[in-house]
């Protein structure tokens, strides 16, 4: 398997050459703005010093995790523009990494689980029809189009679209002229460079390749996909081309391996054990990475030129507390694969990567500075975003589920703004076989029962007044609980769900409580 590994990072050499040719053979003039996704695995929206909370006036509230973590250039991209308090993504990683490059919700894009490398984990009652494949090369994505439309286009870091010998493994085949790092690996064998990132020590089958400079050096991850990243955006601006670039580190992902470079800022105590110190270590180098790549845009002269979007693909995966208690993401509840906020709730920043109120992408595309929104917003909401600086139309029959956020990001209001969250889950993992539906105040939770069909448990929390999701009202509020749980059903199917199974194979579908 090891072999057939690096035979496929051999592959991706070749396939980014062959990319590359295929371009358009005329430099690109700087006619459009540079897009840079900078995606950060497993970071839920209390893992950071910028507080994303906020009280009842929408002043940002700090709470103690925010003092723990050490990230001043979140804070400094923060304060240039606008950051969103209620962002959502999906429990686990391959299905908010095909939402944010398709636009389409999980249940219509069908990759419900986080992908397996090496076969397919449906879990024992999953549907056998999920999309366990992941993205295919024919699909709609958001670096085809942007390939199309003139961009060079890179990925950086962990891909995780499909497993190995599939389609999405290479994010080459998916419209992405460069690939550095990205593969069927959720995780990397290791994090050193001394160790070759897993290729000399560590899970070797979980190795990270196209980084053999580094090996048998002190170079951390982070920081060598942080090199390769503003070499390629260097790259670009040399060829006169605007870029994308799809830069999604591996960090905040397990091991928890410290980064040296930052250990002596979190010393380890009680309620602070060494995996703590090396998850906050993880997190101030990740927020290294993005002060090193903002002052490369700026020392190239496009930085008012380029956007940022920052986000994370779950909730927090942080090692302090239980899967559904008020630890890891404090105080909201739950953490990474959970049914509660703590485990789909992320941060969320966007900003021109340097403010200047004269650029003429800026005054086309504002955005406010230092503000928190309230909206309701999810991952899926990138791709029509995206799309829209681009000047890119969505191919016609091309279904999505989100909303342009542009009008948001200047501080206004957007009436046909979609805030209802879906999140469907038909598999076992932390949380097992589950949806989860918002609209307006209320939040459901339906858990589908294999084992018994007849019997599902419900869970309803009212998240104006409760946001920390204390107290249950499925019980005394019955006519909200139907009421919510027969939306919930239909969008699930509007949006082509597939559903867990009982010991028959039958699809479990979500049943409406009484009144």
């Amino acid at each position: 398997m090891i072999k057939q590994h690096l035979k496929r990072a051999a592959k991706y050499t070749l396939c980014s050459t062959l990319a590359t040719m295929a371009m358009p053979l005329f430099a690109q003039s700087q006619d459009k703005p540079n897009v840079i996704i900078f995606l950060i695995d497993d970071m839920g929206l209390m893992d950071t010093s910028l507080p994303f909370l906020t009280d009842a006036t929408g002043k940002a509230e700090r709470h103690p995790l925010n003092d723990w973590y050490r990230t001043p250039n979140m804070e400094r991209l923060a304060a240039q523009g606008v950051q969103f308090s209620k962002f959502y993504a999906q429990s686990v990683s391959s299905p908010s990494r095909t939402s944010i490059q398709t636009g389409k919700n999980a249940t219509r894009h069908g990759t419900t689980n986080w992908i397996n490398s090496e076969s397919n984990n449906r879990t024992p009652f999953g549907p056998s029809t999920w999309n366990w494949e992941g993205i295919k090369k024919d699909d709609i994505t958001l670096p085809k189009l942007m390939q199309q439309a003139g961009y060079k286009t890179i990925h950086v870091g962990k891909a995780h679209f499909g497993p190995m010998g599939s389609e999405g493994e290479n994010p080459c085949n998916l419209g992405f002229d460069t690939n550095i790092g990205g593969s069927s690996i959720g995780q990397p064998g290791s994090y050193y460079g001394e160790e070759g990132y897993g290729h000399i020590k560590g899970n070797k089958s979980r190795a990270v390749n196209d980084l053999e400079k580094y090996h048998g050096t002190s170079t951390h991850l982070t920081e060598a996909l942080t090199i390769e990243a503003n070499n390629e955006i260097t790259k670009a601006v040399a060829a006169k081309e605007p870029f994308f670039l799809n830069f999604a580190h591996y960090a905040l992902h397990a091991p928890f391996q410290v980064d040296k470079r930052f250990a002596d800022n979190y010393p380890i105590s009680a309620d602070k054990p060494k995996a703590a110190q090396a998850f906050a270590s993880l997190v101030e180098g990740m927020d290294q990475s993005l002060g090193e790549v903002m002052d490369h845009l700026e020392k190239l002269g496009i930085a008012e030129n380029t956007l940022i979007i920052f986000l994370g693909d779950n909730g927090s995966d942080a090692p302090l507390g239980s899967i559904d208690g008020h630890f890891s993401s404090a105080p909201l509840r739950g953490k990474k694969g959970g049914i509660y906020e703590g485990g789909v709730r992320i941060p969320f920043i966007a900003s021109w990567a340097k403010n200047n109120p004269e650029s003429s992408f800026q005054k086309k595309y504002p955005i406010a500075k230092g503000e928190i929104l309230q909206e309701r917003s999810t991952i899926m909401d990138i791709f029509p975003t995206v799309l829209d600086i681009a000047a890119i139309k969505n191919p016609k029959g091309n279904t999505i589920d989100g909303s342009d956020l542009w009008k948001i990001f200047a501080g206004k209001k957007d009436a046909k703004h979609k805030t209802d969250i879906l999140m469907h889950f038909p598999h076992a993992h932390r949380g097992n076989y589950f949806t989860t539906y918002i609209a307006g105040d209320w939040k459901v939770i339906y858990h589908y029962n294999p084992k018994n069909p007849t019997q599902p448990k419900y869970e309803l929390y009212n998240l104006t007044n409760d946001p920390y999701e204390n107290k249950d009202l499925a019980q005394e509020n019955s006519k909200v609980l139907a009421k919510m749980v027969k939306k919930m059903a239909s969008q699930l199917e509007k949006e082509g769900a597939v559903y867990p199974v009982d010991a028959n194979s039958k699809s479990l579908k979500p049943i409406i409580p009484a009144k």
